[in-house]
């Protein structure tokens, strides 16, 4: 009982912290040069990470499933399997585990490191909100860089199962590219750009709300990102599920 009780706190805790950042953001919107630091952070420097990563999981697609379309002799359609695996589901949960272990274990370990250190308390002395210094910005970033890197990782997808198809299996080019726009729609690449809305929003209360409740010390610091990235990467799979069943 006492873990579910706990649990439960944690839960409305960490939307509180959502609510109340959300309501000071309409109120006062945090700075530009702010929202543009923590872009740079989250989505520019990770950038060349996820092209590599999204490039060698199109190309894994196509080196797993082209054994069994050969059987069939149906090579063609891997262009299209290709597609919607990345737009509907592989993009956006690997970009948003990626953002969770490089992006979200920096926000907990920085807002942690701040509360043990005070500068939070600080904060308050100053009269200055620490949600609309502190996670605000971290918010609109997430917001903006997230879906920005799922259509990174889908384009290079898509390019490294063109590379791997076309050149290492000899699937005829255009009918892997025509399968691939006849079988994708909109609704499956803006399903994808939902879901990394969604999983922004989560990746960053989680990380914030557990940097914000930091004690303990240096010690402190590194439990709360452990339990920040444990605890995301877990909702983002979870979610993964009824968002998918939702969207499509």
């Amino acid at each position: 009982m006492g873990k579910i009780k706990t649990f439960v706190e944690h839960v409305g805790e960490a939307t509180l912290l959502l609510v109340k950042t959300v309501l000071v953001s309409v109120k006062t919107p945090p700075k530009i040069r702010h929202i543009l630091k923590y872009m740079e952070e989250i989505g520019v420097t990770a950038a060349p990470l996820i092209a590599i990563t999204g490039f060698f999981t199109g190309g894994v697609l196509v080196v797993e499933t082209y054994p069994t379309f050969h059987r069939f002799n149906a090579e063609f359609l891997i262009g299209a399997l290709v597609s919607l695996s990345l737009a509907r589901e592989l993009s956006p949960v690997l970009v948003a585990l990626l953002v969770t272990a490089r992006s979200g274990s920096a926000m907990a370990a920085n807002i942690g490191t701040m509360r043990i250190t005070e500068q939070i308390d600080a904060l308050e002395v100053m009269a200055v909100n620490p949600l609309r210094y502190l996670i605000a910005p971290r918010l609109f970033a997430a917001l903006i860089m997230v879906p920005a890197l799922t259509i990174l990782s889908y384009a290079s997808g898509l390019l490294g199962g063109y590379f791997v198809g076309t050149y290492l299996y000899s699937i005829n080019p255009y009918l892997f590219v025509e399968k691939m726009k006849d079988f994708t729609e909109l609704k499956d690449i803006f399903g994808g750009l939902y879901k990394a809305s969604v999983y922004a929003v989560v990746i960053t209360t989680v990380a914030c709300y557990f940097g914000y409740i930091t004690k303990g010390g240096a010690e402190g610091v590194g439990r709360s990102t452990t339990t920040a990235v444990v605890v995301a990467s877990v909702l983002i799979l979870i979610l993964d599920y009824f968002l998918t069943a939702l969207i499509y």
